[in-house]
C-alpha cells in the first residue's frame, strides 16, 4: 500500500506511511482515553484557543514517535513544527527543506463539544509543499493516507485500504455540494456559498470539522470547500496532501495558487479547496 517510487529524489517516503499511520492511530488512542473523562483538562492558550490533556498527550507521543522512527531507519532525524511546540525561530526553520508538520488535535472544539469530529493530522513538507499526509480520526474510526503523485486512500474497516479515485462520486451532477466548517462558519464564507447559490440551482451544503472537510473532498463527498477564516499551516497540511493526493487542489482564494507552508507567518492565507469534479463546477460557477 502507497509504494513511491522516490517522489523526491532526495527522500523516499515509501517506508514511513504506514508507520505514520500506526502513530497516529496510537496518539488518537490517547485522545480517546481523555474524550472519555469528565474533565479532559480544558485551559486557554495565549492566542485564547482552547487546550486539553489530550492536545499534550497526542503531541508528546507523535514527537516522540517521529524521532524514534527516522532513528530506527538509520536516517536524519527531522524537525518537527507542532501546534503544541511552534516556537521555532523562522531563521531556524527557514533552513528545513523536509520536516514533520503536526496538529496533535485538531477541532479542539469538537473534541470539547464531543461530536467526534477532531483529528490527529501529521505531514511531511517538502521545499513548502506537502508530500506525505495522515489524517485519523479516533471518534468516528476513519483513517486516510496519501502521497503527492501516488494516491490517497481510505482504511477500510477490516485493516485494508480503499484507493481514492481521481474522479469524485459526483461527476455526472452539476449539484455543487460545498462543506464549510461546523465551528467557524464566518460572514464572508457565508457570502461565498450564497453567491454560489444565485449562479447555481442545486447547492448541497454540509457541515463538518477539523481537516475532515478535506477528506470529503479526497472520498467523493463534497466537492468544494472554502475557508475564507483563518487557519494555520497544521490545521491544513496533511489534510492537503491527501486532497491534492485524490487529485485535488488546495489554493490560495485571491489568486488561485498553491497553499505553501513553512512561511514566516504559519498563519495561512484564505483558501479554497477543491477535487477534481469541484474544480469543474467552480470554473462553471467563475463563468456563470
Amino acid at each position: 500500500m502507497l509504494q513511491s517510487n522516490s517522489i523526491r529524489d532526495s527522500f523516499d517516503v515509501s517506508h514511513l506511511v504506514s508507520e505514520v499511520v500506526s502513530l497516529a492511530e496510537k496518539a488518537g488512542q490517547e485522545v480517546l482515553d481523555v474524550y472519555g473523562e469528565d474533565d479532559v483538562g480544558q485551559t486557554r492558550k495565549a492566542d485564547d484557543t482552547p487546550l486539553t490533556r489530550a492536545d499534550t498527550k497526542a503531541n508528546e507521543v507523535i514527537c516522540q514517535g517521529l524521532r524514534t522512527l527516522h532513528d530506527a531507519h538509520e536516517e536524519e532525524i527531522l524537525p518537527i513544527l507542532s501546534e503544541e511546540n511552534k516556537e521555532i525561530a523562522f531563521e531556524t526553520r527557514r533552513q528545513w527543506n523536509f520536516f514533520w508538520l503536526v496538529d496533535p488535535l485538531d477541532g479542539t472544539k469538537e473534541f470539547i463539544n464531543k461530536n467526534g469530529e477532531f483529528t490527529i493530522n501529521i505531514a511531511l513538507v517538502a521545499e513548502n509543499r506537502p508530500l506525505l499526509g495522515v489524517v485519523h480520526a479516533p471518534a468516528v474510526e476513519l483513517t486516510y493516507a496519501g502521497i503527492l503523485g501516488e494516491g490517497a486512500y481510505r482504511r477500510k474497516e477490516n485493516g485494508g485500504w480503499i484507493k481514492l479515485n481521481e474522479d469524485s462520486k459526483n461527476t455526472d451532477s452539476d449539484t455543487v455540494r460545498i462543506v464549510a466548517s461546523r465551528s467557524h462558519l464566518d460572514d464572508e464564507t457565508q457570502r461565498f456559498i450564497d453567491t454560489v447559490k444565485q449562479k447555481s440551482t442545486d447547492v448541497e451544503l454540509t457541515s463538518a470539522g477539523s481537516s475532515l472537510k478535506f477528506c470529503l473532498l479526497a472520498d467523493g463527498e463534497a466537492d468544494i470547500y472554502p475557508r475564507l477564516a483563518p487557519t494555520m499551516e497544521w490545521d491544513t497540511g496533511a489534510a492537503q496532501a491527501i486532497v491534492e493526493a485524490s487529485g485535488g487542489y488546495v489554493l490560495t482564494y485571491d489568486h488561485r495558487e498553491p497553499l505553501v507552508y513553512n512561511k514566516e507567518d504559519v498563519t495561512n492565507p484564505t483558501f479554497i479547496a477543491v477535487n477534481a469534479h469541484g474544480a469543474e463546477l467552480l470554473e462553471q460557477i467563475h463563468n456563470a
